[in-house]
């Protein structure tokens, strides 16, 4: 794993970005990418969307990210909407095979809908998250 992703992220996560807006800042910024949208259209699905334990906040960053570089204009753009599909699907494939999920609840063992997981996760949300985030933004790099 690049030790600037890893600095990066870690940097901004500990600045109080979520891990999906962590993860999209991170990469837009390695592609030059500004936009007054970034991080914003990351900022909900934070804490698996809108903090439900779905989909892994620092994937749905990805997501956006690898849609950010290979989305589509116009719905006859078939096959930038394919090579992102693909993309997509080999960032949660890896993801899963190193962390074992794709779920923030399953991933960090807490239900974010209590303030007693909110409580827990913001003592513990640095070393639980900071690894997914880093390898997040590091495979979606490599990918594209």
């Amino acid at each position: 794993m690049s030790k600037k992703v890893v600095e990066k992220t870690g940097k901004l996560h500990e600045e109080g970005f979520n891990c999906a807006e962590s993860v999209l800042l991170t990469v837009a910024s390695e592609w030059g990418v500004c936009s007054d949208l970034i991080p914003r259209i990351a900022t909900a699905f934070g804490g698996g969307v809108g903090r439900q334990g779905y989909v892994c906040g620092a994937l749905s960053g990805g997501v956006i990210a690898i849609g950010l570089k290979y989305g589509r204009d116009k719905a006859a753009d078939i096959s930038e909407r394919d090579k992102s599909y693909t993309l997509v699907r080999e960032l949660f494939k890896r993801f899963k095979e190193e962390f074992g999920s794709i779920n923030c609840r399953e991933l960090i063992g807490l239900d974010l809908t209590t303030s007693e997981g909110i409580q827990k996760l913001r003592i513990l949300h640095p070393q639980k998250c900071a690894k997914y985030i880093a390898r997040t933004a590091d495979i979606v790099l490599e990918l594209t």
